[in-house]
């Protein structure tokens, strides 16, 4: 079994050594961003899809392995294993949403894999082993081009055309996907605290910029942007001497608007030559399934 636990929503992948048998989806359980308890029904929720479409028990689970954002952290890593350990049998593995991504782009080969979905990153290895990483440090500092950042910077935009009187299509968008009806309760959402979900603004932005909202457009522009600059850090710390550089894009923003695409190819292969970049968008749990795969197989070995 191979999960993707994003932050926005859940994915989860059932197979053989060599077939996919089943899949399924929950909402978010980034542990650190939804809590345990929502964690758990969204984790419970894609097991037993995956696993019903498989038409299997989760108790005939050998091996899973799940990607999570944070992944790397003993507290977030003890809660999931908890988690999936009162629902499947065998081994469970928990790395980071990186090493799924990275392997579902280049397997155990070198490459550079730049995530783009609720948070944010660019994970790269090259031909010696080495590894390096950019970003990805939590949305009050980091997160440059993901969901949250783009919701974000939209209500920052929006606003200050406000302060401007320009028309403003953006903000009537925002609004309208937070059910908020004034300006004034707008703000007051903005700065509530705990903070609200900017990245749940991320489709409105996208209707915006297919209304023709100037200030939308640049936001996912300069998104795109931020993530070459993400890659080509990346690139430079492990590629120096190499005449090329596998890279791929990962998570919900890059699936889900060819500008953010466009944008970063373009940026990225003109600061960055040697960057060959997979034009296809990734899918994480296909790295979770194959390295639960592999860890099987290793261990009947």
């Amino acid at each position: 079994m191979g999960i993707d636990g994003g932050g926005s929503q859940t994915t989860c992948a059932v197979g053989d050594e060599k077939s996919l048998l089943g899949s399924g989806g929950g909402a978010g359980s980034n542990v650190v961003r939804v809590g345990e308890a929502q964690a758990r029904k969204s984790i419970s929720a894609a097991v037993l899809q995956a696993c019903a479409t498989a038409k299997l028990s989760p108790q005939q689970i050998k091996r899973t392995c799940i990607g999570v954002a944070g992944g790397a952290r003993p507290e977030a890593t003890e809660i999931i294993r908890r988690i999936l350990s009162e629902l499947v049998s065998g081994e469970i593995d928990v790395v980071g949403d990186m090493v799924i991504a990275m392997e579902a782009a280049s397997g155990m080969g070198p490459g550079v894999i730049v995530i783009a979905g609720t948070g944010s990153i660019a994970y790269g290895r090259n031909a010696a082993g080495q590894t390096a990483r950019a970003g990805g440090w939590g949305f009050a500092i980091s997160d440059e081009g993901s969901g949250h950042w783009i919701g974000r910077a939209a209500v920052t935009s929006a606003l200050r055309a406000s302060d401007e009187g320009q028309s403003n299509g953006l903000l009537e968008s925002l609004m309208k996907a937070w059910g908020v009806k004034t300006r004034e309760q707008m703000i007051l959402a903005s700065n509530a605290s705990p903070p609200p979900d900017f990245a749940g603004l991320f489709p409105a932005v996208l209707a915006a910029v297919d209304a023709g909202e100037p200030n939308a457009h640049d936001i996912l522009a300069r998104a795109g942007v931020e993530l070459a600059t993400l890659g080509k850090i990346v690139i430079s710390r492990l590629f120096a001497d190499a005449d090329h550089a596998p890279v791929a894009m990962s998570g919900g923003v890059f699936r889900n608007s060819a500008l953010v695409r466009q944008v970063f190819y373009n940026r990225l292969r003109l600061e960055c030559p040697k960057a060959v970049v997979n034009t296809d968008v990734v899918d994480p749990v296909k790295g979770a399934l194959d390295l639960a795969r592999r860890a099987a197989l290793g261990a009947k070995a």
